[in-house]
Parts: structure tokens; sequence; C-alpha cells
């Protein structure tokens, strides 16, 4: 029906009644509608241990076996370990690039009337440089490695999140052993 002539009008007080209308002939054909669910039973929301039809990233990336369903997960776990190791990488690669550094110190008022100097360092970096234009695409590397697992995990198959968990934890005892930890004895929330 065409209600165009009825632009300027109120409805929220008109009661419809529609038991009169023939709904026989509004019949709906879903089939082109671009949602092909042919072998599919749709996305799992639950946490499940399967290895079969398993869809992973793509659509035509399917585990359907055991021995695929471990070499899967083998894959994920070296793909956390090493964006562990890239996130760490990219930290090591901005220390050995800075540039401008500076040294600010300021007294501090300590205990018992003395005086502390906290010094502070400031170290900067050019925007049109190599480093800064590798860090840059470093950068995008581990957005998209990040959302790649974030994916994978999201299939909430229990094989590949345990592979995802366990990859990231094996990379992180890697990795960041050599990464300095500075710790903050004025900071009480942990």
């Amino acid at each position: 029906m065409d209600h165009a002539h009825h632009s300027g009008m109120n409805h929220s007080s008109m009661a419809v009644d529609h038991s009169a209308m023939d709904h026989s002939t509004m019949a709906m054909d879903h089939s082109t509608m671009g949602m092909d669910h042919s072998g599919h039973q749709g996305m799992v929301m639950t946490f499940n241990f399967g290895y079969t039809n398993v869809e992973l990233l793509f659509t035509g990336l399917v585990i359907n076996s055991a021995g695929e369903m471990a070499g899967a997960c083998m894959a994920v776990f070296l793909l956390a370990l090493l964006y562990e190791g890239l996130k760490i990488g990219r930290e090591a690669l901005l220390r050995r690039s800075q540039v401008n550094v500076r040294y600010n110190s300021m007294p501090v008022p300590g205990g018992e009337g003395t005086v502390l100097v906290e010094t502070h360092k400031t170290v900067g970096q050019r925007m049109l440089s190599v480093a800064h234009l590798i860090q840059t695409l470093l950068h995008v590397l581990q957005v998209t490695v990040s959302y790649l697992l974030m994916l994978i995990f999201m299939t909430y198959n229990g094989f590949l999140c345990i592979a995802v968990a366990v990859g990231a934890g094996a990379g992180y005892f890697l990795f960041s052993w050599r990464k300095a930890v500075v710790v903050d004895i004025t900071e009480h929330c942990h």
C-alpha cells in the first residue's frame, strides 16, 4: 500500500486491524537475500571442542580432521608467540632509534626534611625518518595480527582458544624477560 499521502498525520493513536488482510500473497523468497547457509549450522556462540567443519578465518579454510586441527593449533600457537615477539621487538627498535634525549632534574621534598632529586628522561623521535616508517609498518602488522588472533579466539573452538592463550604466554615468557621493567614505588594501585 502507498501511504505517502499520510506524511503529516499522527499515527500513534490509530489502531490498525490486519486480521482481514490476505497474508497468503505476502510470501518472502529468502533465496536471493545473500544468506547462503548451505553446509553451515550457523556460528557456534559457545565454547566447544569440535574438530570437524571448523572454519578458520576464511570460508575456504575449513578444519575437518584431528590432524588438521593439530596443525591449525600449531600455526595459531606460533602466530601468538610471534605476536608477543613483535611487541617486544618494536619496543627494542624504538629504544635504539631514539634521538633528542634530555634529562630534567627537579627537587622533591623527602622524609625528615631531606630533599630528593628526581630525574626524568625525555626522548624524542623524528617523524620523517626511516626508523619511524619502520615502526609504523610494524605497528600495522602488529594490529593486523592482533585482530587475526582475536577472530581466531572468537571461533569459540576450545583447541584454538587454548593455542592462542598458550602461544601468547610462551611468547611473553621467551621475549619479555629482556624488557626493562620500571617499578614506581609510589604507585599503590596495581
